[in-house]
């Protein structure tokens, strides 16, 4: 492994090639028993390239890389290039005087959106947008009312706005976004109410990441096939009570991350729906 960028995080797919190789390498004779259970714990520990990197460097197998990183922001490419369309926003206004309005779908945001909530709520979803330059100003003034700007991963958003007796979300200012992507201010004010930045993934991308994470399973699943396969049962028996445990305790991990994520998302809506007085 390079030591480019060692404090960068692994991914469970970073993981799953480690313990692929020590796999191997049981199979093979390099380590006995203990040491690979030993390498296994310290794989599915791990949580950068750095600390993934010494495990498997006295193998003949290979390392792990870490992906190179540049520092400098690149022109717009790919998905991103793709939806920053130029010309006009397909709405440019929108107001909620004792009601509601909502923008989402597939929908151009021009350079400068001003929106406007009075004892009312309203929603800017930008997660499926186009945008029709690569910055973009979402002026929002919530009195007495809400208005919710929710974007997608990727896009760095710079919030300016500010909270009289209200409040003005902030926690999601200032967070890089990727390369070619779309950068959003969002302005304005809230008086006696309040306005709501959210990063969500879309439908869609939501039932990718499941596709891949039961693709995953899947894999593992073939790989513990293939590794009875080739090593003896009384050895392969105790690999693979080890990494049912491993696998669980990953698996009740990340339903506990989910769980407490959804919950959030619940409370955060309750509060909104409070905010602008919908109870």
């Amino acid at each position: 492994m390079t030591d480019d960028a060692p404090e960068l995080r692994a991914s469970d797919a970073d993981r799953e090639r480690v313990a692929e190789v020590l796999r191997e390498a049981l199979a093979e004779g390099r380590l006995d028993m203990a040491e690979f259970e030993e390498r296994l714990d310290a794989t599915y520990s791990a949580r950068t390239y750095g600390e993934l990197a010494p495990i498997t460097r006295d193998l003949p197998v290979g390392t792990v890389a870490a992906p190179e990183v540049s520092m400098t922001k690149e022109p717009a490419a790919g998905e991103w290039a793709g939806r920053i369309t130029g010309g006009e926003g397909s709405s440019s206004w929108a107001v909620a005087v004792m009601s509601g309005f909502e923008r989402k779908g597939r929908w151009t945001v021009p350079r400068r959106f001003n929106s406007l909530a009075f004892w009312g709520g309203g929603d800017i979803d930008l997660r499926e947008a186009n945008f029709a330059d690569g910055e973009v100003v979402i002026n929002c003034v919530a009195i007495m009312g809400g208005i919710d700007v929710i974007v997608p991963p990727g896009i760095e958003v710079i919030v300016r706005g500010v909270g009289v007796m209200g409040d003005f979300d902030h926690r999601e200012s200032g967070v890089p976004g990727d390369p070619g992507a779309p950068r959003v201010i969002v302005t304005g004010f809230a008086f006696w109410g309040g306005v709501g930045v959210r990063r969500k993934l879309t439908r869609a991308e939501k039932l990718r990441i499941r596709e891949e994470r039961r693709q995953e399973k899947l894999e593992r699943k073939a790989a513990r096939r293939e590794l009875r396969s080739s090593l003896g049962e009384s050895r392969d028996d105790l690999t693979e009570a080890h990494r049912r445990m491993l696998d669980g305790h990953r698996d009740m991990l990340r339903e506990h991350r989910d769980e407490r994520r959804e919950q959030r998302e619940l409370r955060r809506e309750e509060r909104d729906r409070r905010r602008r007085g919908e109870d």
